[in-house]
């Protein structure tokens, strides 16, 4: 049985990186009584596959992992049961199952969007002589891991949104998120002439492919 799970991931576990977030998942699944299919081999391996990493640092509401459970399994009762085994932070918002033919998560991904909150007093005179200068941009020369690429076209929208009920400045974006031609949120920050310190980026949504 292949099970997707839509969860949230904040507070302490937004500094909890990807390869760890995979054991966490493999002991809540445990402590969860549920029969995890394991690959073959020397070094077995769990089945699952999260989405698209996340950044050290940042929350989510829309965060996916897909797994493979012997057996079959009421998915009625499955978000309750996992939430009990779960560490603070983590909260369970869906769970489906998965035709066991379908494509790897990863691959079906096209997009993610992002909020970012901004905390720190900003100068919104600023943040809109930035965004005008980033939208009407052809290119945005950037180096990842000492390799050159062009930002430009893994940016897909970018806005201000309304403040929060504080009065905060907030900003939309949506980015590639293909592999290999992934937007990251800190990096468009950037290039706004923003910090990324102040602030928190959430994201909130993936774009599956049609």
């Amino acid at each position: 049985m292949r099970i997707r799970i839509t969860f949230a991931k904040q507070a302490a576990l937004r500094y909890t990186g990807h390869l760890d977030l995979f054991k966490i998942w493999e002991r809540t699944v445990r402590r969860a009584d549920l029969a995890l299919i394991y690959s073959q081999g020397f070094h077995p391996q769990p089945k699952m596959q999260l989405a698209a990493a996340l950044p050290l640092g940042f929350s989510s509401r829309c965060e996916l992992i897909d797994m493979r459970i012997e057996g079959q399994v009421d998915l009625s009762a499955l978000p309750q049961r996992l939430q009990s085994a779960v560490p603070p932070g983590l909260a369970i918002l869906k769970v489906e199952e998965i035709d066991e033919k379908s494509p790897p998560l990863q691959t079906q991904i096209i997009s993610a969007e992002y909020e970012v909150t901004f905390f720190d007093e900003l100068d919104r005179e600023k943040l809109s002589t930035g965004l005008a200068a980033v939208l009407a941009t052809t290119t945005l020369p950037r180096e990842r891991r000492g390799k050159p690429y062009d930002l430009r076209p893994l940016v897909e929208d970018l806005h201000p949104l309304e403040p929060d009920a504080e009065g905060h400045a907030r900003l939309f974006m949506r980015l590639s998120a293909h592999e290999g031609a992934t937007g990251r949120p800190e990096e468009v920050l950037d290039a706004l002439g923003l910090p990324y310190e102040g602030s928190r980026v959430e994201r909130t949504r993936f774009i599956f492919k049609a």
